[in-house]
């Protein structure tokens, strides 16, 4: 009999929603269940720093654990670069440390403050100093993508009509509406988050976890045993229908 699979939505620095949702699932599944991160980590909530210490730590225990790459975890990872890049999928305008992002959250959770008035190559400076290499090489090891029987694990979606090997990163983890908005059946049930809803949707052809915890909402966690799939709530199962 094949094993559940978990998965956890868009965590943006929410420690204790982490805690919550991993305490959940031990319960469920035991301590060897197979767990897959949606990515973003970071951002907006007030512990990334934390959320990344936890999940390291699950890697260092053996834990059969997944972890995807999201936009945020990108956008940090650039920012502390030798020299600091900025996504190109932003708006124009934008940059990780504009205040609808929270990357001054993340960099407050390293102990590096941002203030009015400060030059980013200043910040740039501190961030690089305070942010772990261990922090830095999970983020650069996250992967864009993770398919397991019917079932496709990715932070933002997928490329209708483009074959899973030819996918962008770039759409991988930013994609929004060319993906929300196709009906068509694919070969698996995306499982996704990047894109905030009031709470977990099951569409049919994908499955959306981003309840928006990063704005202090509740952290999504599911188990799926096939195309099967519930959500994970204090009172156990809640099948999640199309």
């Amino acid at each position: 009999m094949t094993r559940p699979i978990y998965a956890i939505g868009d965590i943006h620095g929410q420690r204790d929603m982490l805690d919550t949702a991993l305490a959940r699932i031990e319960t469920d599944g035991g301590p060897d269940a197979r767990v897959v991160f949606l990515g973003d980590y970071t951002d907006r909530g007030p512990d990334s720093r934390g959320v990344i210490d936890r999940l390291i730590q699950g890697q260092q225990e053996g834990r059969d654990w997944t972890m995807l790459l999201g936009n945020h975890d990108r956008m940090f990872s650039m920012f502390v670069e030798e020299y600091p890049r900025n996504d190109s999928q932003l708006l124009v305008g934008y940059h990780w440390l504009h205040d609808r992002l929270g990357g001054v959250e993340t960099l407050a959770s390293y102990g590096v403050p941002v203030g009015d008035g400060d030059r980013i190559f200043r910040i740039h400076a501190q961030a690089r100093a305070a942010v772990p290499r261990a922090h830095v090489d999970f983020l650069n090891s996250l992967k864009p993508y993770h398919q397991d029987g019917e079932l496709l694990f990715v932070h933002a979606g997928i490329r209708p009509g483009i074959a899973l090997a030819d996918q962008t990163e770039d759409d991988l983890i930013w994609i929004r509406h060319d993906f929300l908005n196709d009906q068509t059946v694919h070969p698996w049930l995306v499982v996704h988050g990047h894109t905030p809803a009031k709470q977990a949707e099951h569409r049919g052809n994908r499955v959306n976890l981003d309840q928006g915890a990063g704005y202090g909402h509740p952290l999504a966690c599911a188990v799926f045993e096939g195309r099967s799939c519930a959500l994970l709530t204090d009172h156990g199962r809640v099948p999640l229908l199309p």
